[in-house]
């Protein structure tokens, strides 16, 4: 019980940090690129929507046909928890490697890191998933790696809202459908646009590609982390009422 009074003030430290407001420049950043993209015609964002949602939906399909069953649920948090720590940082090496190399080869290479860490990232959320316990052939399974995703690269509105759901996921799942789509691309390329373009200017592009993918898949690991032992905790005393 000793490490679970542990993980537990974990948890609550992570989420007031997740319900903490933004600093101020961040706030300034949202705001320019809400202008930018108020700018860009609506058929343009129907298009760039579409493209990532099959995008997104391809690699939820090949991540699922790669990924291993489901851990036995005798497993301690403290074993799931060790196990999950080592997929972060085999998956980091993964995706620092592929933000050097692509980050290397300039503006054509750079733009291919977009689909291939998205690749990375939800591989990861899927091996979580197994890794605490969760069968992702399950239609709900994919939809809570979705809002865990989201909740990671989503500015402070959406951030709380996606929270709250997440949060009270046994409640709120019933109530989602689907995610939508339109505000999914929408957060994801606002929070990595700044990093992305940095990516792109020749000489910094393998020094910046590797040090943000290294980042991005630090702040994936610890919110899918926390996010499943939430989740672990919440269940455990929904049985105990």
């Amino acid at each position: 019980m000793e490490y679970e009074t542990v993980v537990l003030k974990e948890i609550l430290d992570w989420r007031n940090k997740m319900l903490k407001k933004s600093s101020l420049f961040n706030q300034l950043s949202k705001k320019a690129q809400k202008k930018m993209n108020n700018m860009i015609p609506e058929k343009a964002h129907q298009i760039i929507t579409d493209s990532i949602k099959n995008m997104v939906k391809a690699t939820l399909v090949g991540s699922n046909m790669t990924t291993k069953k489901p851990k036995p649920t005798e497993l301690s948090l403290f074993e799931r928890d060790e196990m999950a720590k080592e997929k972060l940082i085999s998956y980091r090496k993964t995706a620092v490697v592929e933000g050097a190399g692509t980050g290397a080869g300039g503006i054509f290479f750079g733009l291919a890191d977009f689909p291939l860490l998205l690749s990375i990232k939800m591989k990861f959320l899927f091996e979580l998933a197994a890794v605490y316990g969760y069968d992702a052939n399950e239609y709900e399974e994919r939809l809570f790696i979705l809002h865990v995703f989201q909740l990671a690269f989503s500015s402070d509105e959406k951030r709380k809202d996606t929270f709250y759901i997440l949060e009270n996921w046994e409640q709120e799942k019933g109530e989602l459908a689907d995610m939508d789509w339109r505000v999914f691309q929408q957060e994801y390329r606002d929070y990595i646009d700044l990093v992305k373009m940095l990516q792109l200017i020749p000489g910094l592009g393998a020094i910046v590609g590797a040090y943000a993918n290294h980042n991005l898949m630090d702040t994936l690991g610890e919110t899918a982390m926390n996010a499943y032992r939430m989740r672990q905790f919440e269940r455990n005393k929904l049985k105990n009422q």
